[in-house]
């Protein structure tokens, strides 16, 4: 079941594409296809969305979008660079005109010092238009950290979709 008030930002995601005609496209790793269950448990979600990509280890990053593997190796996965490329990937093998990705460690394990664990980093891009990009540190159990992480990827895309 979809929180009520990440249903409601879906929707209004929805809305504006839709105003908008713009079809969209998803790039997912640690929220493995959660953003796109939000967006396509909204009523006429066909009418946008075009496809997702759950891209959750680095070979599928670089396999299903583009993502280089020097650009991992020299970042990490988990990086501005990676959720950017990934956002960008969505759009170049896709016919989508807008995008979102996310990349991050939802824990409870895999966090460092310099990448802790909730550290989430997202990515919105729109063809003909500069690529969003937060970084996000969330607190809670894994489930918290990809609902945030969700929402937060959702409001990206609202900002990307108005602009």
């Amino acid at each position: 079941m979809v929180p009520e008030e990440i249903s409601r930002l879906a929707a209004e995601v929805l809305r504006l594409c839709h105003a908008a005609g713009l079809r969209m496209a998803t790039a997912e790793s640690c929220t493995g296809g959660l953003i796109t269950g939000c967006l396509t448990a909204v009523a006429g979600a066909s009418d946008v969305i075009e496809r997702g990509f759950i891209a959750y280890g680095n070979e599928a990053k670089t396999e299903m979008l583009g993502v280089p593997e020097a650009l991992i190796a020299a970042h990490g996965a988990v990086s501005e660079e990676v959720a950017k490329a990934m956002a960008e990937g969505a759009l170049s093998r896709s016919s989508a005109d807008i995008s979102a990705a996310v990349t991050g460690i939802a824990g409870p394990t895999g966090g460092t010092a310099e990448k802790p664990v909730g550290l989430v980093h997202i990515a919105a891009a729109r063809r003909g238009s500069q690529t969003l990009h937060q970084r996000r540190v969330f607190s809670g159990q894994r489930d918290a950290v990809r609902m945030q992480a969700v929402a937060a990827a959702l409001e990206l895309l609202k900002r990307q979709a108005a602009s």
